[in-house]
């Protein structure tokens, strides 16, 4: 019998009361549905006990984080939708060979849709969500209580309606419209991590607690890794008291105990920030004729800025290059011998406890040049060149060079407010594998998008990303607008063409950079390519069955139902695609043996069957029809036959 997709996101309630149910079997019970049909429950009186170490009587106090709403934000992110994502070739750049994806919609309905297609696939998520100012978010998820009914259940006006607090700025829902927001997102987001992948948010102060709060409970405090503070060396504050001039990034890891099993002997590490800059300022200074001391001077105010922290005590040149001084002692019971001081032409005093190499090293290391000899009787020290420490460990304290970056105004023409920098995303995005799938689902700018293809154009990696915005309507007064941009999707994805052609040129002597993969493909969230006749087949009554022979929407593609194909079946929506022609009939195939399917009308038995002769030594997994595409019922219930007798390890679907 011929199989039938569902064409639906999963039942994410059912898919967590059967993983309740394999944990406390003798939790699981039975209710009546609003059909009055029996289903699957859990009992949460039994599971509180079997969670409970005392008897448990009723409510109990516990350590939560709770806010008007959190029931129907949770609810929310386990209902399924019949949504579906329809490609976009003509806004998409090298659409059939690009492993990049950029998704038009709301988030958290795109969330829902990628969860079969990359349950587990992500290496890495990078979120920048709209901080909390006070002002109406562009997420309007429909479950935010009635107004007056949420003011009231949070104390914040009487029965009577009069207001309770002063300021509803400060009040619950001010923070409690932002956390509904946030939760689903998050929680369906961890589903898509790998158990060594990791997520970054970018949050400010108004709502750095509670994001912690709901990331705890969501990621599990033991997940969590560090709260960067990121200097922004902002000038607009406004603030009367103190000019707050940085933001935070909280980072989580899926699973901490596989994370570091990954990492034990392979930390992570970045390049230290800026130091091109910092070595150009260095010989700026030489070529303006400053001594090597005055130099020095120059350096040690020149770190003193934010941006150039990490190169704070390299401060001292020679031949050989920029370096820091380091201690030569600081060992028990080391090498006691004195060490001759060629500039002194004396020995210089032995460190406390020793030096901690031998006679034989020193002498090397001084015949290299390697040891810093002082003047005023100081010890010696060993050098430690830049260009030998150009990586570390990150930092909890990041200071990028927060300049406008012009680039996306004077070259790009994408004008963007507070765009992320550049820089800063590319030191956290190379903390990852090169080939890992980076997925942002607030993408803004495609600050993301711009550092994938960079730092594959550096160390020719295959990093892959996966954006999401919704097409929010830019601000006929702002210069988005003026420029021609009706949208925020439009400046993205304008950007990353933009900046694709500018990294091709920059490299175009590098071998191999034809290769780099600066496309991608746009797919939008759009309703279900199905009738409502395919999910609820019972509420259709006898006189409506003649327009309805086909469950396909009259406006959808072939190229639609492929994608949609592809999101119930657990195929990535980067895998290439390539269409034959079978006896006038349009077949796709995906990633070569993947999937294979056919959506057109009229099929006979001569076509199934030359069709199932291709495939007999492809080893082909799934084939998938079209339900209305057979030319009659008695060749519908042929096709399985056939396929079995010529393929019989693949699985035949029809929608």
């Amino acid at each position: 019998m011929i199989q039938k997709l569902d064409m639906a996101t999963p039942n994410f309630t059912d898919n967590n009361i059967q993983k309740v149910a394999e944990l406390f079997p003798n939790c699981l019970t039975e209710k009546k549905d609003e059909d009055g049909n029996l289903t699957h429950a859990i009992d949460f009186e039994l599971l509180k006990q079997e969670l409970s170490q005392v008897i448990v009587e009723g409510n109990k106090e516990r350590y939560s984080i709770n806010w008007p709403g959190k029931k129907e934000a949770l609810l929310k992110a386990n209902e399924p939708i019949n949504k579906t994502l329809r490609p976009d070739r003509e806004t998409s750049v090298n659409f059939d060979t690009t492993q990049n994806l950029y998704i038009e919609g709301d988030n958290l309905e795109a969330l829902k849709l990628l969860q079969k297609s990359y349950l587990g696939e992500i290496k890495m998520i990078y979120i920048d969500p709209p901080y909390n100012t006070g002002n109406d978010f562009v997420y309007k998820d429909n479950f935010t209580r009635d107004k007056e009914q949420e003011l009231q259940e949070s104390g914040q006006i009487d029965e009577e309606g009069g207001r309770l607090v002063a300021n509803l700025d400060s009040n619950g829902r001010y923070h409690s419209d932002w956390l509904s927001m946030m939760y689903p997102r998050l929680k369906l987001a961890r589903n898509l991590l790998k158990d060594d992948g990791v997520i970054f948010i970018s949050i400010d102060d108004n709502e750095v607690t509670n994001l912690k709060k709901i990331c705890d409970e969501i990621w599990g405090e033991g997940n969590f890794i560090a709260q960067i503070i990121r200097n922004t060396n902002s000038s607009k504050n406004q603030s009367l008291f103190v000019s707050v001039s940085h933001e935070y990034c909280l980072l989580y890891s899926k699973d901490m105990e596989t994370l570091k099993i990954k990492h034990k002997n392979d930390k992570w590490s970045v390049p230290k920030n800026n130091v091109d800059e910092y070595v150009k300022k260095v010989k700026q200074l030489q070529k303006e004729g400053l001594t090597p001391d005055e130099i020095t001077e120059e350096l040690k105010t020149l770190t003193k800025y934010p941006r150039f922290i990490d190169f704070t005590n390299y401060w001292y040149f020679d031949d050989n290059g920029l370096y820091r001084k380091d201690n030569l002692g600081g060992v028990k019971d080391g090498n006691s011998q004195p060490l001759f001081n060629p500039i002194t032409k004396d020995n210089d005093p032995v460190p406390p406890g020793g030096y901690r190499y031998n006679a034989e090293k020193l002498k090397n290391l001084t015949s290299e040049n390697r040891i810093h000899f002082h003047t005023d009787g100081s010890l010696p020290t060993i050098k430690r060149y830049l260009h030998e420490n150009m990586n570390q460990r990150p930092k909890s304290i990041m200071s990028d060079d927060q300049r406008p970056d012009y680039t996306m105004m004077t070259e790009f023409n994408t004008p963007f407010d507070n765009p992320k920098q550049l820089s800063f995303m590319k030191r956290i995005l190379s903390l990852a594998d090169q080939d890992s799938i980076f997925l942002d689902f607030f993408s803004g700018s495609a600050t993301t998008a711009h550092a994938v293809m960079k730092l594959n154009s550096e160390d020719n990696g295959n990093r892959k990303f996966i954006l999401v915005q919704i097409p929010e309507l830019t601000d006929e007064k702002g210069e988005a607008f003026k420029a021609g941009y009706k949208n925020i999707c439009e400046i993205g994805k304008k950007r990353i063409r933009k900046a694709g052609k500018k990294i091709l040129e920059e490299n175009k002597d590098k071998e191999g950079i034809e290769n780099l993969d600066i496309g991608f493909r746009v797919l939008k969230v759009d309703s279900s390519n199905m009738k409502d006749v395919y999910y609820t087949p019972d509420e259709t009554s006898q006189k409506k069955l003649p327009g309805l022979v086909d469950n396909v929407k009259e406006d959808r593609t072939s190229e639609d139902l492929l994608f949609q194909v592809l999101l119930d079946s657990r195929v990535s929506l980067s895998d290439k695609i390539a269409k034959e022609t079978i006896q006038n009939k349009e077949v796709y195939f995906v990633d070569d043996n993947e999937l294979v399917a056919c959506f057109d009308d009229s099929l006979d038995e001569e076509f199934i069957r030359e069709l199932a002769d291709n495939l007999k030594d492809k080893d082909i997994l799934k084939v998938v029809f079209k339900d209305s595409g057979f030319g009659s019922d008695s060749l519908k219930d042929n096709v399985e036959q056939i396929f079995k007798q010529l393929c019989p390890n693949t699985e035949i679907y029809s929608i």
